[in-house]
């Protein structure tokens, strides 16, 4: 049968990790999670030679792990004169025989080279095709000579199911003298829920002149995996015309078109939807 009622009882031990990893990929994310969880997979260089990864909770392609005691990877020594890439990542493996399933951290090295490291390739398994061995990257190590840099992180956290229905971006203004806030402003906020962006930007008096300019700069909370753009977000005062915005992958958002020194500019509340093929995690 290809219909199964996985959460039933059947009579028998019928609940494989296919069946968790395609609920779990319908349910949160195709692509691999880590949570806001533990240590969060905190890296830190206990020696040149040992990188410890935190305690942490995360998903690869729908399968779930966690690190419950901090865990140790071997870096290999740099060469002198030569730099290098090393990724940390969760290794997954499934035994082609038995059908055993584990994951563990480890290290692909990168190849050393004298003008500019690149990372290592991560092979593309996808265990839902039958892959027995995929890849989830958690941390850059960089290399230069016999010198370890510091470490990389190359995921985001994620919050909680219920902390995760609505994401907010926090902004801050790029300069309170260049654009003065309006005395009762909005709260300066991109929201992200129920598959729609919900844009409240405050009104300022600008006392410079500029292009294209990110007035509102990236605090908190969440950032679009691309640049979105905003459509109409304002109003000059008494000039006919308005001004556009985008929400950039760093988190701030660019008024469109400049504004001259002494404009107005008043900002409106506005809703999109989330673009085609924008997915926040």
């Amino acid at each position: 049968m290809t219909i199964e009622l996985v959460d039933g009882k059947a009579g028998v031990a019928h609940i494989s990790s296919e069946d968790k990893a395609i609920i779990h990929q319908a349910k949160f994310s195709k692509s691999d999670v880590v949570y806001d969880w533990g240590d969060a997979f905190k890296c830190s260089m206990s020696s040149s030679n040992r990188a410890t990864i935190g305690t942490g909770c995360a998903s690869i392609q729908g399968l779930d792990w966690h690190i419950t005691a901090a865990e140790s990877v071997t870096i290999s020594n740099g060469s002198q004169g030569m730099k290098r890439n090393d990724i940390i990542c969760a290794h997954y493996h499934r035994d082609s025989k038995t059908g055993n399933e584990n994951v563990e951290l480890t290290v692909l090295k990168g190849s050393p080279n004298a003008t500019a490291a690149a990372d290592p390739k991560v092979p593309s398994g996808k265990i839902l095709s039958g892959a027995v061995d995929a890849y989830m990257p958690l941390w850059r190590i960089p290399l230069n000579g016999i010198t370890v840099g510091t470490p990389v992180r190359l995921f985001t956290p994620r919050g909680a199911l219920w902390d995760s229905v609505t994401q907010t971006c926090q902004l801050q203004w790029q300069s309170t003298g260049s654009f003065v806030p309006a005395s009762y402003g909005a709260s300066n906020t991109i929201t992200v829920k129920d598959g729609l962006i919900f844009v409240d930007l405050s009104s300022f008096r600008s006392t410079v002149k500029v292009g294209d300019y990110s007035v509102w700069l990236f605090k908190a909370g969440v950032k679009p995996p691309k640049t979105i753009g905003l459509g109409c977000v304002a109003n000059v005062a008494g000039i006919a015309y308005s001004k556009q915005a985008n929400w950039n992958t760093n988190g701030s958002v660019t008024l469109i078109g400049g504004v001259g020194s002494s404009d107005i500019v008043q900002c409106f509340s506005k809703t999109i939807p989330v673009p085609d093929g924008v997915e926040f995690v």
